[in-house]
């Protein structure tokens, strides 16, 4: 009679080590982080930055990290759902808008910074050949600000909308190491980067292709699709220059802009207030009151019912 082995016995189980919350989840790859967040010792304190971008269904977050024993601390952060006080009011997720939150960083991390005159970016070449690539030179006072692409869990695909917001934070004024190979536009075979093609992309002119392409076969579902871009008057043609314009509201003021929401006058509360000692110590007495009148009267029936 042949015994099975138990592969699993108890030892093994007094020795499992339960993985972190977060790789658990699914929402951080450890093996990546810790590469990124290692600093030099003959470097002492100084912070190592990571440029982190994260795409979800309605936003593009893109934030300037420096990871410390207490906790991560961020320095700058730009939101596509701020795009609109810049002049964009459509199309938040795709690589163009990944393009202008990454500039929108850029320039704003070095504003703070008071880095934003010495380090311009990407400006003699803005509208000519902006989709070729583009590296920050180092000025005589200062070194340029430099940070390490984070895209965590994504797949690094050429043309990813990742690098459209990495795209933006160079030609923005920052120093991240990269390399030409995923941007929108390069060439496997040709192992070279057609800047035409990506010059299209973060102006949204696959945007616009489509937009052609389904008004001529689909006109319904045109209509419904792109609303809220016949809503605004903005057409195929025009959205190059919509882009131009939002890239130059970025660089003109990158500042954060307030909410224009009014605060709510009264908040919501959806769980019960925290009552203090006292007002428990009356409550109770509220109820014991309740509790007592209640028995005297069940007292004062039995005593008739008893007299009848």
């Amino acid at each position: 009679m042949a015994f099975v082995k138990a592969q699993k016995s108890s030892s093994y189980f007094k020795r499992f080590q339960v993985k972190f919350k977060r790789r658990r989840e699914g929402k951080t790859d450890y093996r990546a982080r810790v590469r990124l967040i290692n600093q030099d010792k003959n470097k002492y304190n100084t912070p190592k930055y990571r440029y982190v971008v994260r795409i979800s269904n309605k936003d593009i977050t893109a934030q300037i990290i420096s990871a410390t024993i207490a906790g991560d601390i961020v320095l700058a952060s730009a939101f596509a759902h701020e795009l609109p006080s810049y002049g964009l009011k459509f199309g938040l997720t795709n690589y163009a808008a990944a393009y202008c939150t990454g500039l929108l960083l850029a320039r704003r991390v070095l504003k703070k910074l008071e880095m934003d005159d010495e380090y311009q970016g990407n400006v003699e070449v803005i509208y000519k050949q902006l989709g070729e690539d583009y590296s920050v030179e180092p000025a005589e006072s200062r070194r340029p600000f430099r940070a390490l692409l984070d895209v965590g869990l994504v797949r690094t695909t050429t043309g990813n909308r990742v690098f459209g917001a990495l795209k933006g934070a160079l030609d923005g004024g920052l120093d991240i190491p990269h390399s030409e190979k995923r941007f929108a536009g390069f060439n496997k075979n040709g192992k070279s980067l057609d800047a035409d093609v990506h010059r299209k992309y973060i102006y949204g002119g696959h945007v616009a292709a489509y937009m052609n392409t389904l008004r001529e076969d689909e006109p319904e579902k045109y209509q419904t699709r792109f609303s809220q871009y016949l809503k605004e008057g903005v057409a195929p043609d025009n959205l190059e220059e919509l882009y131009k314009k939002v890239h130059a509201a970025i660089r003109a003021d990158p500042t954060p802009k307030k909410s224009e929401k009014p605060q709510p006058k009264e908040h919501k509360r959806y769980n019960l207030k925290k009552l203090t000692y006292d007002e428990r110590k009356q409550k109770l007495i509220e109820r014991l009151n309740a509790l007592n009148a209640a028995a005297g009267a069940n007292d004062d029936d039995d005593s008739d019912e008893d007299d009848e």
